[in-house]
């Protein structure tokens, strides 16, 4: 539990911008560690996202359009930004439409393309629009829905790091990588299933919840596909690309809930 809670706090400061004040071990066992708490920190984010929410909403005289921008602006602040930069370099690679080599090359290049710049438009753009259009067909199950985002987002994060080849020897991936095997994300499902407890007990929504789950099971796997077939496997820019683009999917599944089963 100690190591957990260092894997955890190594998170914070590798993944967010919450200041940690402390000198945390790098080691095999605590970066193992962290690798198992991701979805601790997507549950943290979470938990932050649909609190702000939930108190901008019922407690405050902000209009839905002030709520729907606060929360979007948390979700960018929260991270520091970190995946947005993976989202932008490997949209350049992408999009250069270069063999596997050529588009890691493109990534490494701390310029960023009028790609990376015109794809994160649309993401954020998106995700506000997204976030807005909830904010207007709010439902009860709605706050515990948007907690699950981060949660899902980070899951797949560590699915791919331990179940996807790098594409290179170096980078924060492949350090990650080196530390643990896929066994270790034996921890996975008891927060999933933990947090689906939770939800049947506190609000029993849970059929909403289970289509967010299927929905995160499917962008797996197409980024699984996809970073080896586009990449030759995975980077740090690859996962903080598959974090944003999970997340993006789950807010669009979310606000189609909403439209057309959330009535």
């Amino acid at each position: 539990m100690r190591k957990l809670l260092k894997g955890f706090l190594i998170n914070l400061q590798f993944f967010t911008a919450i200041p940690v004040h402390l000198e945390l071990p790098m080691d095999k066992p605590h970066l193992k560690s962290a690798i198992q708490a991701f979805p601790m920190l997507g549950l943290l984010q979470g938990g932050i996202y649909a609190g702000l929410f939930y108190l901008l909403l019922e407690y405050t005289p902000f209009s839905n359009l002030a709520a729907a921008f606060m929360l979007w602006l948390m979700s960018i602040l929260l991270t520091g930004g970190i995946h947005l930069d993976g989202w932008m370099d490997a949209s350049d690679g992408y999009f250069s439409y270069k063999d596997q080599e050529k588009r890691l090359e493109v990534m490494n290049d701390p310029r960023t393309g009028a790609f990376g710049v015109i794809s994160i438009i649309v993401l954020l753009s998106s995700r506000f629009l997204f976030i807005y259009e909830i904010t207007v067909n709010i439902h009860a199950a709605s706050f515990l829905l948007i907690a699950a985002i981060p949660l899902f987002s980070k899951s797949v994060m560590g699915l791919l790091l331990l179940t996807v080849k790098s594409a290179k020897k170096a980078g924060l991936g492949a350090l990650f990588q080196s530390v643990a095997s896929p066994r270790d994300l034996w921890t996975y499902p008891v927060y999933i299933i933990g947090f689906l407890a939770l939800v049947i007990l506190f609000d029993g929504e849970f059929y909403y919840l289970s289509i967010l789950l299927v929905a995160a099971i499917l962008i797996l796997l197409f980024c699984r596909r996809k970073a080896i077939k586009w990449f030759g496997g995975i980077t740090g820019d690859i996962l903080g690309a598959a974090v944003e683009g999970t997340e993006l999917f789950l807010w669009m599944t979310l606000w189609l809930l909403h439209y057309f089963v959330m009535v």
